[in-house]
């Protein structure tokens, strides 16, 4: 009669350990929250990306897990060389598993040589290490300023491209 008792709950049992694991956290909340983030990143011992921000909502709990920095991000990329890009955002989304970050609301990119990508929102691959978007784009170089609907790049903006252009504005240094 035991055995039969035992292995009948054995079977009627099943594998609830992720739903223990979640017990107490909200759905809809965070799992954690963190302010006044500054994290540096380096791979093989070179700087590769520093973060700044003023807060960041840890959602890796969710079935697609994700980081939310409400009140907007200041990264910083360095390319192989040392040089270093700056983005800022009012929003941001860091999604860890397909390496991407959504950066969202009066989007600034400056690079080392001082051009300029102003935007709505500008999508970051970590893992091909490219910048785009479909968005609506202004892209300030040292001789002109390119209006466009969208933008491509390599993280050094030695491919950087402006799509569907529809202005161009020539910079004369005379």
């Amino acid at each position: 009669m035991v055995t039969v008792f035992t292995v009948t709950m054995f079977f009627s049992c099943k594998n609830n350990f992720k739903d223990i694991q979640n017990i107490g956290i909200l759905d809809s909340g965070p799992l954690s929250i963190a302010e006044n983030i500054n994290t540096k990143y380096t791979d093989s011992g070179k700087l590769k990306s520093h973060l700044i921000s003023p807060k960041m909502l840890n959602y890796s709990n969710r079935e697609f897990p994700f980081y939310e920095f409400p009140e907007g991000i200041n990264l910083t990329l360095f390319d192989d060389d040392n040089n270093k890009s700056n983005v800022v955002s009012d929003y941001a989304i860091l999604y860890n598993e397909i390496d991407l970050i959504d950066l969202q609301g009066n989007v600034i990119l400056t690079t080392h040589n001082n051009d300029t990508l102003y935007a709505e929102q500008l999508f970051y691959d970590q893992k091909t290490e490219w910048l785009f978007t479909n968005l609506p784009v202004r892209f300030v170089t040292n001789e002109r300023i390119i209006n466009g609907n969208g933008f491509d790049s390599n993280k050094d903006f030695t491919q950087a491209h402006v799509l569907e252009t529809t202005g161009i504005i020539y910079i004369n240094d005379n």
